[in-house]
């Protein structure tokens, strides 16, 4: 009986520690973006598309995985850094949280993101967010999104940009991904590129079913690159997720 007491403690203890975490990651994470946006604002102009994601959109996403590796204690480990090519491919990575949206800016520059138009009405984060042209989709019209990614992600590509896609569309929970459309392996084909597989587990420590943050550290591993060149767009999005699936379950 008192151990059972015990352990309530401990986990109570553990949970107000972590929610008063995540109130502070959160509070300082508004902050940070509020004046780095500002910042983005008044003088992204002179600066080149490719040097505004490497100065501006890369130095906010440090910060910001920073900020909640020192105050929520996440870490992350990355795996097959050797597998990223020279070149700028399409990548594509499993969809858990918010935590790999900034991670991956990190990886890669220069870098364009296939996102969600409702993100760019944001305060401060929308607006420095589309003075750096990501390639923002409405989801309802399905047949113009794809169209979308394909002709703004081959144009990317073409300037030696990457492109970064979630193809779940939506988080899912930590475990198998959920079903990949096939806009990115559309695209790969379209503009003769290889695709980038990442996978990651950050959903077991930025979980999307609640706000409080856990310790812990993230697996990430990158692929080696699918070769599009002989599969069709069926094959490619298929040899994606197979790669993605099996990584995530040695990470389980």
């Amino acid at each position: 009986m008192s151990s059972a007491v015990g352990s309530a403690t401990t986990q109570a203890v553990a949970n107000t520690f972590s929610f008063i975490r995540t109130i502070v990651f959160y509070f300082s994470l508004a902050v940070w973006t509020v004046f780095w946006a500002m910042l983005m604002i008044l003088f992204i102009y002179p600066f080149r598309f490719k040097l505004r994601h490497r100065i501006f959109v890369k130095t906010w996403a440090i910060v910001s995985v920073y900020l909640c590796r020192l105050i929520c204690g996440v870490r992350w480990q990355v795996k097959g850094r050797e597998n990223i090519p020279d070149t700028p491919c399409v990548v594509i990575s499993n969809h858990q949280s918010t935590w790999e949206t900034f991670f991956l800016q990190t990886l890669l520059t220069p870098q364009t993101q296939v996102i969600k138009q409702e993100l760019l009405k944001i305060p401060f984060f929308g607006w420095a967010f589309k003075k750096i042209k990501p390639i923002a989709i409405n989801r309802k019209d399905a047949r113009q999104a794809l169209q979308q990614v394909r002709d703004q992600g081959k144009a990317a590509l073409e300037h030696n940009v990457w492109v970064l896609i979630f193809p779940e569309g939506t988080r899912t929970p930590p475990g198998e991904p959920g079903k990949f459309s096939r806009g990115g392996a559309g695209l790969a084909k379209a503009a003769e590129v290889d695709i980038l597989p990442i996978a990651h587990n950050a959903g077991v420590f930025w979980p999307n079913d609640s706000w409080l943050k856990r310790p812990g550290t993230i697996q990430v591993e990158i692929g080696p690159v699918v070769k599009t060149e002989p599969l069709s767009v069926a094959e490619v999005n298929d040899a994606t997720r197979n790669w993605i699936a099996g990584s995530l379950n040695k990470m389980n």
